[in-house]
């Protein structure tokens, strides 16, 4: 038993990471899901923040108030806040497309 311990870890060397080059339509796929994700992200932000307006706080305690205020708005500003990474990351994703696919077009045209 000891003597397993004691063996060095030894795993076979694999060529598992390939570089993955980046074009269009790769881009604009990508582009196309974190759009669509951001939609979806922003649709529960505003279910959330609708749903919190039509339940008021039932209480006469002002720290009971102040909490719950307040998480209500972390609640709200956290989903927002995953709404515009993912809408950038849409826009950013449609940016690197059209731009690889105007430098595929001038490549050609060069050649």
């Amino acid at each position: 038993m000891n003597q397993i311990m004691n063996e060095p870890n030894i795993t076979p060397s694999t060529d598992a990471y390939k570089q993955v080059t980046a074009n269009p339509l790769r881009c604009i796929t990508g582009s196309i899901i974190s759009g669509g994700l951001s939609f979806a992200i922003y649709s529960l932000m505003i279910a959330i923040a609708t749903n919190f307006a039509n339940k008021p706080i039932h209480s006469q305690n002002p720290i009971v108030w102040k909490i719950s205020s307040a998480v209500r708005t972390l609640i709200v500003g956290v989903v927002g806040l995953g709404t515009g990474i993912f809408g950038l990351v849409a826009l950013g994703l449609l940016a690197l497309g059209i731009q690889l696919w105007f430098q595929q077009l001038t490549k050609t045209k060069n050649s």
